[in-house]
């Protein structure tokens, strides 16, 4: 009987991330050379002594010393090599990272690389699973049985040729000297770790839909094509230009404005929740959670734009605003963009009741603007569209940016919310409390839960501001009598 195992798959397209990985097996070819590459040595798993085996800081000191690159630029590199399966862990094989310890790890065989550019066919998967459950005696991992569970749904029809191949593999795989059996047994669940990943988790193969047209395909100009790109270059020849110093100098302040607030530059905290699967980080930054982050407060203070944007700053601006009893340029702004993001079907309602309140002569709220914009403004309200307001949502943005803004950052109201704002500690995790973080993973709240739940919020708010009617009220309570 022929045993049925993975094989490469000819006849599939050659994607084009394989042009990138060309360059990791290059490196990983040269780490293998007896002379200059990484040292292996015999080392025991369990109680099999297993060849070959590398440890992680001795792989990411290869790298740094090779590359002249740092431990941390390094470590990201020996964690490509493990995401992408060149590299396989001994121990914590669903841990896809390479850790700057003494944890042990292996080369994988080039019978497993990505660059054979093989199709993981289900069954095959299934194959290897129903080998496994015979090994382990029912006892599967859990991520393992639900897709053994699966599978076996799905390919019900063929469930006996699965097994009988299964089978014939085990008893095959049984004839081999316990530390080769260990070895394949560790590469084929590697491979299956990358290309079937448990759930929640991501692939480094996972790839983007194959696009649609051919890039080599010679793509066809018409005369209207031409003559835009010959207006386009003509605008651009005679636009103003702006000198590289002050363009790189404005850079340079931004990156350092923003250098402690971008999660690639600084870490988060207490802890990314990416990393940990620890929700701390989100909760400490909700929309409008009662005590906010020093970082997050302090993000205020960058622009207006940061304040605004952020739902939580924006109501502490609005009580800054009300104590100056200046919040209507406030109130027209939220009020433009709600029209902006808005429904269609309400749109012309919106753009009436902004009129009446902010616009209009002897208007409750309104707002001081220029002539010219609030003519051009009133003109366009005749005809409504989302961005009728632009002009004037923008002059009155202005405004607060001048003045308004400045005297906020000066006040007791920010300065109040910065001795409440929260600095939370840096989670230290252990390698255990890591894994139980990432099997009390909860599913995120989904978006529109959150806009539902900011509609309700809003509603709440709206009927708390608008004035009592008192015989209605009592009205109500006589006929509950």
């Amino acid at each position: 009987m022929t045993i049925r195992t993975v094989r490469p798959d000819r006849g599939q397209h050659f994607h084009p991330r394989m042009h990138c990985l060309k360059k990791l097996e290059a490196t990983v070819v040269e780490m293998q050379d007896p002379k200059t590459g990484v040292k292996g040595s015999e080392q025991k798993l369990n109680v099999t002594t297993i060849p070959h085996v590398i440890a992680g800081n001795d792989i990411i000191a290869w790298i740094t010393n090779k590359m002249k690159v740092t431990q941390e630029e390094a470590g990201v590199f020996g964690t490509m090599l493990v995401a992408y399966g060149y590299v396989y862990p001994l121990q914590n094989h669903k841990k896809l990272v390479m850790c700057n310890d003494g944890s042990l790890y292996r080369f994988q065989t080039p019978y497993f690389w990505p660059k054979q550019n093989w199709f993981a066919e289900d069954s095959d998967y299934a194959i290897y699973l129903t080998k496994r459950n015979i090994r382990k005696k029912g006892m599967l991992e859990a991520y393992e049985q639900a897709h053994y569970n699966h599978l076996n749904e799905w390919l019900n029809h063929q469930w006996d040729f699965i097994v009988m191949q299964a089978t014939e593999q085990y008893k095959a795989g049984k004839d081999r000297q316990k530390p080769d059996r260990v070895v394949l047994d560790c590469q084929e669940r590697a491979y299956w770790i990358v290309n079937r990943p448990p759930r929640r988790t991501h692939s480094a193969l996972d790839s983007s839909p194959e696009r649609l047209i051919n890039p080599k395909a010679e793509q066809k100009i018409t005369f209207d094509q031409y003559r835009r790109m010959n207006i386009f270059y003509q605008q651009a020849i005679m636009r103003s230009k702006v000198k590289s110093s002050v363009s790189l100098g404005a850079l340079v302040k931004f990156i350092t404005t923003y250098k402690n607030h971008d999660p690639f530059l600084a870490p988060c905290l207490p802890s990314n929740p990416w990393q940990t699967d620890h929700d701390a980080y989100w909760t400490l930054n909700m929309r409008r959670v009662e005590v906010p982050t020093k970082m997050r407060v302090e993000r205020w203070s960058f622009s207006l734009f940061e304040l605004l944007t952020d739902l939580r700053g924006r109501d502490d601006f609005k009580i800054f605003l009300k104590k100056e009893f200046s919040g209507e340029n406030l109130a027209f702004w939220e009020a433009a963009e709600e029209l902006k993001w808005g429904a269609s079907s309400s749109m012309s309602a919106k753009a009436e009741t902004i009129f009446k309140t902010f616009l209009a002569p002897g208007a409750p709220r309104w707002i001081n603007i220029d002539g010219r914009t609030m003519g051009l403004t009133v003109k366009g309200l005749d005809h409504p569209h989302r961005y009728v307001l632009e002009a004037a949502q923008t002059h009155v943005f202005m405004l607060m940016k001048k003045d308004t803004f400045f005297r906020y950052l000066k006040s007791p109201t920010y300065k109040d919310i910065q001795k409440k704002a929260l600095n939370p500690e840096a989670h230290n995790f252990s390698p255990a409390q890591l894994e139980q973080n990432a099997q009390n993973r909860n599913p995120g709240i989904d978006p529109i839960i959150l806009w539902q739940q900011d509609e309700e919020e809003k509603a709440k708010a709206a009927a708390a501001s608008a004035p009592v009617d008192v015989k209605a009220m009592m009205s109500k309570i006589d006929r509950k009598k």
